[in-house]
């Protein structure tokens, strides 16, 4: 199953009845008084729960970085428990309220705030304590996306963003040199692609990942998506609808087909029948193994500053690890290992989240001019709830626009409304 039809899940499980049933146990788990983590481990033989949603190409990877960690700590045996990130978040708070939880995890930053109040997690301030960890050592949206209510829950392992890729063959074909960074020289790129016999060179989707493209030319025109209390959807601002109408004039002005359907645009590109998608750079290697000529590039910034979406999977601990205090340092020594040895992970299509790991891994690799624009990466905030919640209505919005059934104001603003009620049903639950 593709990387965005298994993230679309995620968010979007039980997203019609996620308010209730979100907050069946919403007590935020504290750790305990253990023992000061020192940042090793020299108890007896121990077996950590590991549980991850690495279920595509990016699970060779993992367990190999488990096995290298398994030969340096022979006394720290991991047990992984692989499955489809949606499963993961469903199973995540039962199983932790059952005593039966995973010890370390990891998930996407917008599941933060929401595994938090659901009592999955618990902070860890003292591993980046014990290994001197701060913003230096990471892009600063990185580290802080691993924040919630004053204290670190997150380690970041990787970024993993939108990204421009175009076919190689068809730029040369069109007299393109470069690829293109705004909306003048898109447009010019598209045109030139066009005339060169490419007639439709951009599909645009009106589905996965259609609203991840939304949310980026909303944050490349200065706007948010959610107000700061996370009590508002804020993206049918002004902002918001002229990133979407943009998005319908590509189809209005015939630079793609009418009503692509989910995956087609990629697929389409995939084998050479179109010039340039926007996808995520998970799909690195799929392309890289179907012997397609393309490139990878940042987003072009269409609607003002460079700016896209990107999200980041984090280590995590779970409450478990906190049965004892050898389960403890052995699960907070898993996760510095794992952040401190991550450059294997380059090689899954991702960008590792430390920075010194960047510098040894990006220099001549596909993700490198993505990499470059760590910066410009948005991360969606981890209001509790926030994913199923967007799945339900921006989603909606931004897939009925693009099917022409409504102008994107009429959609964006009524499907906002609905969103906005949810969040405020959500923070009067948990008590804000």
């Amino acid at each position: 199953m593709h990387r965005r039809v298994v993230l679309r899940r995620c968010a979007g499980a039980a997203a019609s009845g996620l308010v209730l049933a979100l907050l069946g146990c919403s007590t935020t788990a504290q750790a305990p008084d253990l023992r000061e983590f020192t940042g090793s481990y020299d108890g007896p033989p121990i077996q950590l729960e590991f549980w991850n949603g690495f279920t595509g190409g990016d699970g060779p990877y993992i367990q190999q970085m488990i096995e290298d960690f398994e030969a340096e700590n022979p006394d720290i045996d991991i047990r992984a428990t692989t499955q489809e990130w949606g499963d993961l978040y469903q199973k995540l708070p039962a199983a932790s309220f059952a005593g039966a939880g995973p010890d370390v995890g990891v998930i996407h930053v917008e599941q933060m705030g929401t595994m938090v109040e659901r009592s999955v997690i618990v902070p860890a301030d003292d591993i980046a304590t014990a290994l001197d960890l701060d913003a230096e050592d990471f892009a600063k949206e990185v580290w802080e996306a691993g924040e919630y209510e004053g204290h670190r829950y997150g380690i970041p392992l990787d970024v993993h963003s939108l990204a421009m890729y175009y076919n190689t063959e068809h730029f040369e074909a069109a007299g393109i040199t470069e690829p293109p960074t705004d909306a003048a020289s898109f447009e010019d790129a598209l045109n030139r692609l066009r005339d060169a016999g490419y007639e439709t060179p951009f599909w645009m989707p009106s589905l996965w990942p259609a609203h991840l493209i939304d949310l980026s030319l909303l944050w490349q025109a200065g706007g948010q998506p959610y107000s700061e209390d996370g009590a508002e959807a804020t993206w049918d601002s002004t902002e918001g609808v002229s990133g979407l109408e943009w998005m319908r004039s590509i189809v209005d002005d015939g630079y793609s087909p009418d009503n692509v359907a989910i995956d087609a645009q990629y697929v389409a590109f995939k084998n050479g029948e179109t010039s340039i998608t926007w996808d995520g750079i998970w799909q690195i290697n799929d392309l890289k193994d179907s012997g397609l000529p393309f490139a990878a590039a940042p987003i072009p910034a269409v609607a003002g500053q460079p700016g896209f979406w990107a999200n980041s999977h984090q280590f995590v601990l779970g409450k478990h690890a906190l049965t004892d205090a050898d389960t403890a340092d052995a699960a907070k020594v898993f996760i510095s290992w794992m952040s401190e040895n991550s450059a294997a992970w380059a090689g899954a299509g991702m960008i590792p989240a430390r920075a010194s790991v960047r510098e040894e891994t990006m220099p001549g690799s596909v993700q490198e001019p993505i990499a470059e624009q760590i910066d410009a990466m948005h991360f969606l905030p981890p209001i509790p709830g926030m994913g199923a919640i967007q799945a339900d209505t921006l989603e909606i919005a931004v897939a009925t626009a693009m099917l022409g059934n409504a102008p994107a104001e009429e959609a964006l603003k009524s499907e906002a409304a609905r969103a906005s009620e949810l969040l405020r049903a959500n923070l009067e639950r948990f008590g804000e």
